[in-house]
Parts: C-alpha cells; structure tokens; sequence
C-alpha cells in the first residue's frame, strides 16, 4: 500500500536517475528478468512490469533499484500512518551490521527484566587469527572490559563488532536475539553467527547473485524494526533512548543515508558492510517532527562508491516525497524521551 506522501516524489526520482540511471534505458520487462537472471534462490513467473508497479512513483523507484548492476531492496514506513511503500522489499539481504540494533534491544529487554544492567561489565570479544572455514566460531579472546552502556555505544555508533560480540555473548547468542525479534512480530530476521565468524567467512557467496539466509532479512522487516525502537513499541522510554541517541550519534556511513540529505534533517541510522554489499537503515525526521523509516540494502553497483551513491540517491527520494506533501496533516512521530 502506497501512501500519498509520495504522491510528489516523481520529480524527485527523475531527477536522481538523471544521475545515476545506466545510460541505456531498460523497460520494465528487462529489469524484470535481469533480476531473476541473478536472484539464484528463487524463480519467479515472467509478469508485467506495469502490472507489478501500479503507480508512476512504484515504477520509477522500481527503476532507481535496477537490478542489473546487483540487487538492491528498498522498504519506507511513514510514521504517523503506517503506511509504506517497498521495491523487492521481502527478498532477503544480508544484515551484515544493521543487525547490531536487535542485538543491542535484546540485552535492552534484559536490563528491564532484572537479568543485567547498563552498567554491567562485559570483556570485548577480540578475533584471534584463524583460517577461514575451519572452524564454526570462529575464535577470539578477552579484550578490554567495558560496561554494557558503553558497548552499545560503540555498536551503533562506531560499528565496533568486538563490542557487538561481547553483548551478543551476554544475552545468550544468536539464537536469542532471533527469539526477540520473533516475540516482536519480526518474522523475516535470521541471525546465525557472531560478527567475528560472520566477518572472517565473508565473501564465500557474491549477495549480488545469491541469496545467503544465513544472517539476513528483508528490507521490509528491517524497516518494520527501526519503525518499532523509534516509536517505543518493545522497550521502556529509557532503553528506547539508549539505542535512538545512539543511532542519531552513529559517524560511519557518512556517504550513504546523511549524503544528501539537509542538515536540519535529524537522522538515526544503522549501516552495515560486507563484501559486494551495502545498507543503511534508520529513521529521518524533519524540524516539525515528521518521521519516515527507510531500509536500503545494495549490492554490487560496481563498487562500494556506486553502493553507497545508490543509497544516498534513494534516500534522498524517499525523503523529497515525503517532505514537500505539505497537503496532508502530519501527526510527530517523536517518542518522549527519558527524563
């Protein structure tokens, strides 16, 4: 279902394929089966582009997520209806670090049922060198002790995966961050490995041609998880605060979601790299509280430069859209914050 809040957005994307789109042009047809040409996991009937993509925005984003250089998914939730719009937004991509912000709700919810506190005290899980493949976790050490508040912030903030691994240790592995997301209604979340085995066995598929379940999830699931931190849906005002702050204070990424973005625009985001991948997920919300969660995942693209000029460009639709329907009457999405 697509809300009216991109009703606008044409412009906005014709212009960002202005720069970016291939010099060739490709109908809907073409996009259609170069991407089933690659998606090696799942075959889908030939279908009408047109048909598939209703509206002109639906199959001008469609275009702006032109598979032919990699898959690219792309899932946008507006805030104060509900509402969402999504280009291959149930194909499965890999998390890589965006998962970090399950991570961090699932020791949250801990901190709220007693288990540990923020300033509990947890050692950085730091990798040893190992072989790739040769064992199934791969093995690592104790580095400095920090207290958990301090761990998420080097998580989200800095993407720190000795870090990330200290508290996914703590609350009990993989297995319980996938139990939190399920309770949370996030169906579509597979985590299967520490970071340190996740980065150590990296590249053995290329995500632009093979979809790998193993820690991954889908555009629409992931924006549904920025959507449910942002608005306060699983944890107390308090913990909601840890993980937001930490996100609107996160300093990689700066090419991709912030990009092209006004300054006065507030962005909480998450990024996550892998070979031949890219994303960024977040919330952007505008001076008078408007609030949009996107989800970009990109692959191949010829380059990191290209991935990450892709989510700059998407991002930047999906915003124009947004921002300039002054028709409509907005509800602020803002969550009070802890006092």
């Amino acid at each position: 279902m697509i809300s009216r809040l991109f009703g606008r957005v044409a412009a906005a994307v014709a212009l960002a394929l202005a720069t970016i789109a291939p010099a060739h042009a490709n109908d809907g047809n073409t996009l259609e089966a170069q991407f089933d040409s690659t998606f090696g996991t799942e075959t889908r009937a030939p279908r009408d582009f047109t048909a598939t993509y209703a509206t002109p925005f639906e199959q001008q984003l469609a275009q702006l997520a032109n598979g032919a250089r990699g898959r690219i998914g792309i899932a946008a939730v507006d805030l104060a209806t509900g509402q969402e719009i999504a280009v291959f937004g149930d194909q499965r991509f890999p998390m890589a670090s965006t998962s970090k912000i399950a991570i961090a709700a699932t020791y949250l919810e801990g901190v709220e049922q007693g288990r540990w506190t923020l300033s509990s005290e947890f050692a950085l899980r730091v990798p040893v060198g190992s072989r790739r493949f040769s064992t199934a976790i791969a093995p690592t050490r104790d580095g400095q002790v920090m207290s958990a508040a301090q761990l998420i912030d080097l998580m989200i903030t800095r993407s720190s995966n000795p870090a990330t691994d200290a508290l996914l240790k703590a609350v009990g592995g993989p297995a319980a961050v996938n139990d939190w997301a399920r309770r949370a209604g996030i169906s579509e979340f597979n985590l299967t490995r520490d970071i340190a085995t996740l980065v150590r066995d990296d590249g053995e598929f290329d995500p632009a041609v093979h979809v790998d379940l193993r820690d991954s999830a889908t555009p629409r699931a992931m924006a549904q998880l920025v959507s449910g931190i942002y608005q306060g849906k699983w944890l107390s005002p308090a913990s909601r605060a840890v993980i937001v702050s930490a996100m609107e204070r996160c300093v990689t990424g700066k090419g991709r979601i912030r990009a092209l973005l006004p300054g006065e625009v507030t962005v909480a985001h998450k990024t996550g790299t892998l070979s031949n991948t890219a994303s960024d997920i977040g919330v952007l919300t505008t001076p008078d509280g408007r609030s949009l969660a996107v989800a970009i995942y990109v692959t191949g693209q010829g380059g990191k430069a290209g991935r990450d000029a892709k989510i700059a460009s998407i991002a930047r639709a999906l915003y124009d859209g947004y921002y300039t329907d002054a028709g409509r009457q907005y509800a602020s999405a803002r969550y009070p914050t802890a006092q």
